[in-house]
């Protein structure tokens, strides 16, 4: 297989990371992941990745917590998912770097832009941590911004899910789902591929988005060497 990619932003959500546990590190989950991000490195492609914190931190969790305290919470379980891919990935032989919105010296790189970029050019996994730094903006929020700060030529959204459906397809049976759309038609049918602020994001900075169902781990690679799977977003 060859890629059609040559540098990517992968975008993973935090809960994928606790498999069947639904809460916490699965690393059998997480070592499967990793094994195919080396697969991609290997074969010469850039990536770039951002995890969310959900398999420690919702917003919601918080109750009546203060929403911004609340996302600063989250923004930490990102930074704990983004120190256990690197350390796993490292583990395999993959030469990572982590960089965060908010400063964590010790360790941790703060993220610069053109550092991030240097690292990939030099085959580095770069993990950007910590969301934005800013309340009020999702991981998916984050992955759109740092895809165009890259200059990624898409992002991968793993997901639990196929594709992106007109409708919820664990409701409804008769739901359809979309091999190809626009940025402009998700945002009209609100059909949920990423926040709104993230799809505009994209849409203004032409980045595409493959939609597609991390079950199988083999789908990343599958996703990067222009294999017909999932829902493209462009």
């Amino acid at each position: 297989m060859q890629p059609v990619y040559k540098r990517i932003l992968l975008k993973i959500s935090g809960e994928v990371l606790a498999g069947e546990k639904n809460h916490g590190f699965d690393f059998d989950v997480i070592g499967s992941i990793c094994e195919k991000v080396k697969k991609l490195n290997d074969m010469g492609v850039q990536v770039g990745l951002v995890v969310g914190g959900g398999n420690f931190w919702r917003g919601r969790s918080g109750g009546n917590m203060d929403r911004t305290r609340a996302d600063h919470i989250g923004m930490l379980a990102t930074v704990m998912n983004s120190l256990a891919l690197c350390d796993t990935l490292e583990q395999l032989g993959v030469n990572v770097r982590v960089q965060t919105a908010i400063e964590m010296k010790q360790f941790a790189e703060p993220y610069i832009r053109n550092r991030a970029v240097r690292h990939l050019e030099k085959g580095r996994v770069c993990i950007f941590g910590a969301g934005t730094g800013n309340p009020f903006f999702s991981t998916d929020t984050c992955a759109a911004l740092r895809a165009a700060e890259i200059n990624a030529e898409v992002i991968l959204k793993a997901t639990n899910v196929d594709g992106v459906y007109d409708k919820d397809p664990n409701k409804f049976d008769d739901a359809v789902k979309f091999d190809r759309i626009s940025h402009s038609e998700v945002l009209e049918k609100d059909l949920k591929v990423m926040d709104a602020t993230a799809a505009s994001l994209c849409r203004d900075n032409n980045i595409k988005i493959l939609v597609f169902n991390l079950s199988d781990p083999e789908n990343i690679v599958r996703a990067v060497c222009g294999e017909n799977i999932g829902t493209l977003v462009c």
